[in-house]
């Protein structure tokens, strides 16, 4: 913790507690300064520790408790432009639990619940990212889809607005789409990039898995289920390019494997990828350590490694360097260049999380389909 900081809490303690909650109320918590975050908490427990999603970092660190008050603290180091998420484990009477931190009003929501947010020195929440009263907003429909390979289901299509019959439309296909919408703010972002003509207009599959472990881990059905039953019906249904160069697979986790194996399995079939925080483990020698969950992705990305073909012609590819799939992220994006495909890489200072990934949407989305505004000549 900086002196300052460390001078303003022992003065402030010995004024009084009314004095310490007079300076907490202005004060806005964790405290950023440079490269160092600052957290503090106050309650009269008997131990605080950060629990977080830096891989490479101690998974729990311990606060420091600031003598003859119930102020508990923490600095860490942390590069610019970060974003970190973080639940408090706080321990009383012999009990712990994890806990949002009562002084961050910055949460993040996942499927899992929520965290809590701080943003390093730099970072900034994309404001393409935030709902625009100026972009017209597309419409999210339902659409039935016969399958034999997975068995019938519904699915959620993303027109945009001014759709029109007389048009035709690239398509985009995201795994776990539902969840994009709800937690990365996808519709946002297309309605506010096709707006801004950052983004042709797009029609989107947000397709969903209820047994996704298995499905996306290069599940040979999943694959088919894709490439024999949802585009070709999506294109008789809407009016869609119909071509394998207007047709995109995306993905993060899990999704960015079932989008990767089922354009290896299909290859032609679709002409661009874009694969976030892929999961995809791989083993040089020996077992890997990940659990049996993994071990189709491992097989998968083994053969994948050895004769990769072409599964499309661009690809997009992102990681946080807080995760603990970097590794395999930063092996693969060679291994695509040697097979002659167009790879745009990026990584952040973030962890495995969908505010990561919606904040790598606007770049990853307009490479691969720049809008008009990117139709420029130099």
């Amino acid at each position: 913790m900086t002196s300052t900081l460390v001078h303003d809490i022992e003065k402030h303690a010995r004024l009084g507690p009314w004095a310490l909650e007079g300076w907490l109320a202005e004060k806005q918590f964790p405290v950023v300064e440079g490269r160092t975050v600052t957290f503090v908490f106050r309650g009269r427990v008997e131990q605080v520790k950060l629990r977080h999603w830096i891989h490479g970092l101690a998974t729990a660190l311990p606060f420091h408790n600031v003598p003859g008050t119930d102020l508990w603290f923490l600095a860490i180091d942390v590069p610019e432009g970060s974003r970190l998420e973080y639940k408090l484990e706080v321990v009383a009477r012999g009990e712990h639990r994890l806990i949002q931190d009562p002084l961050n009003p910055n949460l993040a929501s996942d499927p899992y619940g929520v965290n809590s947010v701080v943003h390093g020195a730099g970072y900034q929440v994309p404001e393409w990212s935030l709902p625009d009263p100026e972009a017209r907003p597309g419409e999210i429909v339902e659409h039935p889809i016969r399958s034999q390979a997975l068995g019938d289901q519904q699915v959620q299509v993303y027109l945009p607005a001014r759709f029109r019959r007389t048009r035709r439309y690239p398509l985009l296909v995201v795994h776990d789409g539902p969840d994009y919408v709800k937690y990365a703010a996808l519709k946002i972002a297309l309605d506010n990039l096709i707006h801004r003509l950052e983004l042709p207009s797009l029609v989107v599959a947000l397709i969903r898995s209820h047994d996704r472990l298995r499905e996306y881990a290069d599940d040979p059905r999943h694959a088919d289920f894709l490439a024999r039953d949802l585009v070709p019906q999506l294109e008789s249904a809407f009016p869609l390019v119909g071509k394998p160069s207007a047709r995109t697979l995306m993905g993060a986790s899990f999704g960015a494997v079932a989008s990767l194996a089922a354009a290896w399995r299909y290859q032609g079939f679709f002409d661009r990828l874009l694969l976030q925080s892929g999961s995809f483990a791989f083993t040089d020698i020996g077992p890997h350590d990940r659990g049996p969950v993994f071990d189709p992705v491992v097989r998968f990305v083994n053969a994948f490694r050895r004769n990769p073909g072409r599964p499309a012609n661009q690809m997009y590819v992102s990681c946080g360097v807080y995760e603990s799939l970097i590794y395999y992220n930063r092996s693969l994006v060679p291994l695509l260049e040697r097979a002659g495909l167009d790879v745009k890489y990026s990584e952040a200072h973030d962890g495995h999380n969908w505010e990561n990934w919606r904040d790598r949407l606007r770049e990853g989305l307009s490479w691969l389909h720049p809008g008009p505004l990117w139709m420029v000549y130099e």
